[in-house]
């Protein structure tokens, strides 16, 4: 028998697009086709598939042992999300595969026909949360499934193709919809050369976005400084890889706006201005190993010296927002307004009945059966009573506060005693003792006596 070769070795998905690499989530079904053209006839000892799923970190350290010597530290970690193993062809092998499949040889090594041969095969999945496929610098989450074909005497011949699964992040969630917001402030130099603070407040609509979306950015910037200052906003990925007991980390911007220079004295304010978020990978949250967070930074470009910054954690989900839209109009959504008050002109209310009640209510004691219906009545008619007229209240002079100037006051006071209290040509005694008297005095109570007893 003249043995014939395998021209082709390929692994198909059973899936609607062929032309990208297939997706699929926790617990659902993998299926796909092992193609083998062969050229004659071709001896197969077996034809194996073989599931992977794994997350892998790996990167190196240089360290110093001394004056002239350098060592390299490697760090390396992995783990196992999927392994499943299937015989399509071989003493396992399934009724499947038997039709294309002749026996020989003592039922160890099958014959192959020429022509074009197709082997299925499937599996599930694993009921649990796994990590997004992902590519990083040091490090990456696979997923493949790897035909292998055992020929008597030749090597083994080898195909493998990746597929692509998604760890689902649902948006829609209340922590994921809360909105975002935080302020900070920044004073350039200190003191004597200190100048005017600049101050930053941002907020945002919410935590959770899908690639695709835009940030509506909401933010207020003042520049009470001597210099010009830029406010300018990023979305940074943070790539964090782990390894034993050591970490590494790389952060890089994948979306940035600028905003126009502010000179001093000036303000200025955005109103939903949009970043739009590029195809980035998912958030990569519950990996042990491997991190992927997001968050978007607001900053103060201060030239010649540190920035202002605000940074605002964001998860980047794979399930879009449902039935919302960030309007331009706010930040928030619009609640319903309450129902408005009734109008005091459509009450039927006399001018006698209205002083009735401003000079008080008679005491009085209802019958216990009739409580609550006399107490109920009084209610429902003192509740659309108008306020009364600043006249009738009987309040001889507005109430006060004169907590702010008190304490004005004696901070004004600390500093002129430090400053000027030894007499001297710049300032006499006299002007400063006068200075420190109070000029604006608490009112005393008049229904309060000077002195109070002793207990």
């Amino acid at each position: 028998m003249v043995l014939g070769k395998v021209r082709a070795l390929a692994v198909c998905f059973d899936t609607s697009d062929e032309s990208n690499l297939p997706v699929f989530s926790g617990g659902e079904l993998v299926s796909g086709r092992v193609l083998l053209e062969a050229v004659g006839d071709v001896r197969v000892r077996s034809l194996d598939v073989t599931a992977r799923g794994v997350a892998k970190v790996r990167w190196t350290d240089s360290r110093n042992a001394g004056a002239n010597a350098a060592y390299a530290q490697n760090y390396t970690e992995e783990l196992e999300y999927l392994s499943h193993r299937d015989t399509l062809i071989g003493d396992d092998a399934g009724d499947s595969s038997s039709s294309a499949a002749a026996a020989a040889d003592d039922g160890v090594v099958s014959v192959l026909r020429a022509g074009l041969h197709e082997f299925a095969f499937s599996f599930h999945l694993p009921h649990m949360a796994l990590a997004t496929s992902f590519e990083g610098k040091h490090g990456s989450v696979r997923y493949w499934v790897k035909a292998e074909l055992q020929r008597p005497w030749m090597l083994p011949l080898k195909v493998k193709k990746e597929f692509v699964v998604f760890e689902h992040i649902d948006i829609n969630t209340p922590l994921l919809l809360a909105p975002q917001a935080g302020s900070k402030e920044k004073t350039l130099c200190c003191w004597l050369c200190a100048s005017g603070p600049i101050s930053l407040s941002v907020k945002v609509a919410r935590k959770g976005y899908t690639p695709g979306d835009s940030i509506r950015i909401f933010a207020e910037v003042e520049n009470c400084s001597t210099r010009a200052v830029v406010p300018k906003a990023a979305l940074y990925q943070t790539q964090s890889f782990f390894a034993k007991g050591k970490g590494k980390e790389i952060r890089r911007p994948v979306s940035d706006l600028r905003g126009e220079a502010l000179a001093r004295g000036q303000s200025q304010s955005w109103r939903g201005r949009p970043l739009k978020i590029p195809p980035v990978s998912p958030s990569i949250l519950d990996c042990p190993i491997i991190r992927v967070e997001y968050a978007l930074v607001v900053y103060v470009d201060v030239p010649g010296g540190l920035n202002l910054s605000l940074s605002l954690p964001l998860v980047i989900g794979t399930i879009p927002l449902h039935g919302r839209r960030d309007g331009a109009s706010g930040w928030l959504p619009t609640a319903e307004r309450p129902e408005a008050p009734p109008s005091y002109s459509e009450l039927a209310i006399s001018e006698s009945h209205r002083r009735h009640f401003l000079r008080g209510v008679p005491e009085w004691e209802p019958e216990p059966e009739h409580a609550s219906a006399a107490l109920l009545t009084y209610v429902t008619e003192f509740r659309y009573l108008p306020p009364p007229l600043y006249a009738e209240s009987g309040a001889a002079f507005p109430v006060k506060s004169w907590t702010w100037r008190k304490r004005f006051w004696g901070t004004f006071q600390k500093l002129l005693t430090v400053l000027f209290w030894n007499p001297g040509p710049v300032l006499p005694r006299p002007l400063t003792y006068a200075l420190l008297v109070d000029p604006y005095p608490e009112p005393a109570d008049p229904g309060r006596p000077a002195t109070c007893p002793p207990r």
